[in-house]
């Protein structure tokens, strides 16, 4: 750790008796000494400071209830004074689930835990947020679709950034009144609602506003606007974003109906009102929820959105998550809560780039989302032949072109060769022109700038500077963007967070995976469009790229499964996408199963999925009895009697109804999972499948019986996958089942991996959690046993 003057930020030594121009001066080491007594008395009494706390309390209870008077009464109770209580109160959760938010010292929220009824007491954690051809690509094009009648019936929800409404994506031409179980509001005085856009609220627990936010559900951000139209927005032709990615926009379900729940502001998204967000979608009477936004994975009810969606589920509502934007890592996925449908994100068929053209005739080419049309050539210089010597940078800190590295008297009105990715303000900063960027951590996705820009690799980097040290005069060009196929398409992009499952090992995340990459869609006017916030141009339709965008994919094909069948549970329309899912190329993708879960979504193949495997709340209350969570705590939970068996093996996920198979294995141990599946019939009255399986060296598996017949539509059938194995070490290893009758193909993936041995107590997840680097990868390369 730094000295205080490094971490108060102005570096260098002080040395007795000395100063210079690298050195704070002496007179102002008494203000110093003043700020570091202020920060520690401060500190000294961080332990009273009031601040929000979550305190969930379960199921509310059945009939009527006066939520808010009995958090009071809690309030009261820990807080010894009825006034106190009635100002620490931020949210009363009553009209879903119960619970509140609240403002409490730690001790406070301490005491409140050790209550009887409480679930858990948690910090108010500040969570980050994780198209024209999109759509298409996924099989669901503009004219070839079926559509269906209830399609306006159906409500999807978006926990986010908020909507700008006046977007044509959001236009209500042609739409009739909102469904009649539609109970929601339109909440602000600069916000309206109308027959597409029929629901508004906002949350802020922190009272933390910024000069550009609005105070109603409006979007200053971009982001939600963004994921309503990915999802659900109108059908607007002849869009574009400055000409590139030229088309229709559209969501998923364009007759569709969105409620906008903006729980997040230019600070971060407060857990405290997401699960508001939550408590009021699910009385509102939403369908589907999109929830573009995590943090890190925790226990299911340490986690908002796990507490929430569980919620929903029980209500009929599926909700889709992002996985999150920290790949490729291993084991960095979030939203692992198996009742949600966690999603990565993939490329599709088009790539915008952005080509150098060199004044010896050389050309590359680079990423970029470039709006700007240079005209003519211009000088070309490297950013370490620049550097600003007077604020004591050098060129081994200029070539990265760091604000305030470059001298602006060498870059002016010329073109810049970085060694590093920016938002290019380091180069406009210094008057340059257009900057180039050489780095190969983004090789698969583009950004746009605010001046013209493009990303190229190490090695076309190397050749550039070698052009620019072989003249006395070069110079180039940085054409405007273009967009090409993408004949790789798809592979899941780097950013996308990878699996194993750190909190349930046995159950394999993501589940699938959809459109992720360089996205086209609506945005709010008064966001920038750039990855620089300086950028002062305002666009209404964006390209940006993150599991974000991604997740509305999964959300709009739910609804479009929903305004098809509408009676099919959550379960059900997440097993459909799944089962029906595009196959990915392991050799394309790496980490293969753990990057990609089932596969790409084809929401046209998941309208009729021949079987799909269910679930219940009581089959996920039996998880996580499971997962070591007792009989008192899910009662507060469910709301019921639910009671775990004292025979419960503790950390065994295999026998829950899921569409997929995970096993980890302890490093050296022999393999051996037993995994009990239930399927139901949603195909033809009477049908036959037979079961198929692949699955590459140790591994045995077997399924007990391997012909299902079915008589009719809703009839169960239940059989038993067993995979067998000699002893691995430091592998991972996937193959597949699949159920085929004359007309469907379900398919389940399967995988097997190593983890460390424990330490005495330790968890399986904190093992996997240590233990998957390194890890060699086998995948399955034909039908190794069928029947």
């Amino acid at each position: 750790m730094g000295s205080w003057i490094e971490i108060l930020g102005y570096g260098g030594t002080v040395e007795e008796g000395v100063e210079d121009s690298h050195q704070w001066p002496r007179s102002h080491f008494f203000l110093l000494y003043t700020l570091l007594v202020a920060s520690f008395l401060i500190c000294c009494h961080c332990t009273e400071e009031r601040k929000v706390h979550i305190v969930y309390m379960g199921e509310k209870p059945k009939g009527g209830f006066a939520a808010k008077s009995m958090h009071h009464s809690i309030l009261e109770a820990a807080l010894g004074s009825s006034s106190g209580a009635k100002e620490s109160l931020v949210y009363s959760y009553g009209r879903s689930f119960n619970g509140f938010a609240a403002r409490l010292t730690d001790k406070e929220a301490t005491r409140i835990q050790e209550m009887d009824g409480v679930v858990s007491v948690l910090p108010n954690t500040i969570i980050k947020l994780h198209t024209t051809k999109s759509w298409d690509f996924m099989g669901l094009t503009l004219g070839g679709t079926v559509r269906f009648p209830s399609e306006g019936d159906v409500i999807v929800g978006l926990l986010d950034t908020g909507i700008w409404p006046e977007s044509d994506s959001f236009s209500d031409k042609d739409m009739g009144p909102p469904p009649a179980k539609w109970k929601g509001i339109c909440q602000g005085s600069n916000f309206t609602c109308n027959n597409k856009i029929i629901g508004g609220r906002y949350y802020n627990s922190e009272g933390i506003y910024a000069s550009t936010d609005f105070k109603s559900p409006r979007d200053s951000e971009g982001h939600g606007t963004h994921t309503s139209s990915t999802a659900a927005g109108a059908l607007v032709p002849d869009t574009s974003y400055f000409g590139l990615a030229f088309g229709t926009a559209r969501g998923g379900v364009p007759k569709a109906r969105i409620a906008m729940y903006k729980v997040c502001w230019s600070f971060g998204c407060a857990s405290a009102d997401i699960l508001a967000a939550f408590d009021d979608a699910i009385a509102d009477g939403v369908d589907i929820l999109s929830v573009s936004l995590g943090g890190p994975p925790r226990p299911f009810f340490d986690d908002p959105i796990a507490i929430g969606s569980f919620h929903a589920m029980k209500n009929g509502i599926l909700t889709a998550n992002s996985a999150g934007n920290s790949g490729p890592d291993p084991r960095t996925v979030s939203n692992v809560a198996p009742w949600t449908i966690t999603v990565a994100a993939s490329s599709i068929d088009r790539k915008f780039i952005a080509k150098v053209a060199l004044g010896n005739g050389q050309i590359f080419i680079g990423n970029s989302i470039n709006r700007f049309a240079l005209v003519g050539t211009y000088s070309l210089i490297y950013g370490g032949g620049a550097p600003n010597i007077s604020a004591g940078a050098s060129g081994d800190i200029s070539k990265y072109c760091f604000p305030g590295s470059l001298n602006s008297y060498k870059t002016e009105h010329k073109i810049v060769l970085c060694d590093s990715i920016s938002d290019g303000s380091g180069v406009l900063m210094a008057h340059g022109l257009g900057v180039i960027m050489s780095d190969s951590e983004y090789s698969d996705l583009a950004f746009s700038y605010p001046l013209p820009a493009t990303v190229i690799s190490v090695e076309d980097g190397a050749q550039i500077l070698a052009y620019i040290q072989s003249t006395s005069n070069p110079f180039a060009t940085i054409l405007r963007g273009e967009t090409i196929e993408d004949v790789m398409a798809p592979t899941v992009v780097s950013f996308s967070s990878r699996g194993p499952n750190t909190v349930v090992p046995d159950m394999l995340k993501p589940d699938l995976t959809a459109p992720g990459v360089d996205i086209l869609a609506a945005w709010s006017p008064v966001a920038p469009p750039s990855v620089s916030e300086d950028d002062p141009l305002r666009v209404k339709y964006n390209v940006i790229s993150g599991t974000s965008m991604s997740c509305p994919h999964v959300s709009g094909a739910a609804a479009y499964i929903k305004s098809a069948h509408p009676g099919w549970s959550p379960a059900a329309i997440k097993s459909a996408l799944m089962t029906t899912a595009t196959v990915m190329d392991p050799r394309k993708n790496a980490d293969a199963e753990f990057a990609y879960g089932a596969g790409q979504i084809d929401p046209r193949q998941a309208l009729t999925p021949g079987l799909i495997f269910d679930a219940s709340e009581k089959d996920y209350v039996d998880f996580l009895c499971k997962q070591g969570y007792n009989t008192s705590t899910l009662r507060l939970v469910t709301g019921d009697s639910s009671t775990c068996p004292n025979t419960t093996t503790i950390g065994n996920a295999w026998g829950l109804n899921y569409p997929s198979f995970a096993l980890s294995v302890i490093d050296g141990q022999r393999i051996l999972g037993v995994f009990p599946r239930t399927v139901t019939n949603v195909g033809a009255p009477n049908s036959t499948y037979y079961a198929s399986w692949a699955a590459p060296y140790p591994l045995t598996v077997s399924v007990t019986p391997s012909v299902l017949s079915f008589s009719s539509v809703g009839e169960t059938k239940s059989f038993t996958v067993t995979v067998r194995g000699g002893a691995i070490s430091q592998q991972f290893i996937s193959g597949y089942i699949v159920w085929r009758d004359a007309t469907h193909t379900v398919r389940m993936p399967l995988v097997v991996y190593t983890t460390l041995p424990p330490d005495d107590d330790e968890p399986m997840a904190a093992r996997v959690r240590r233990s998957f680097d390194g890890s060699s990868r086998h995948h399955n390369n034909g039908i190794l046993g069928a029947n």
